[in-house]
């Protein structure tokens, strides 16, 4: 994952074998994404589905994504150095996963028209 991101490509997980085991199946997906990566091959359309649920953004996350860019923007338009959402501080970290939740939310939204 860290040489992926260091070339700046985007780590995905391997092939999981067993496709008659989805509880398997979708925990190594959630191994894969505590560890870093984007998503994992699915080599039989039963992990598909598993995969895209491990590996979307909830509309939690979406939502909170939104907040956190929308808070950043009236932030700049009223010349503030530094801006705070439900009493913590945005940051630049926050601001690029907010950024990558909401490209990917999108990509998601675009893929199912």
């Amino acid at each position: 994952v860290v040489a992926a991101r260091a070339y700046g490509l985007r780590p995905v997980d391997g092939p999981f074998g067993d496709i008659a085991d989805p509880d398997g199946y979708k925990a190594q997906c959630n191994r894969g994404a505590v560890l870093g990566c984007e998503g994992k091959w699915a080599i039989h359309p039963s992990q598909v589905a598993l995969a895209n649920e491990v590996y979307s953004p909830s509309e939690a996350e979406v939502t909170k994504a939104n907040r956190i860019l929308e808070a950043m923007d009236k932030a700049q338009r009223e010349g503030l150095g530094a801006v705070s959402l439900d009493g913590k501080l945005i940051d630049i970290a926050s601001i690029k996963q907010a950024e990558q939740i909401v490209k990917k939310s999108e990509a998601i939204a675009a893929a199912a028209m």
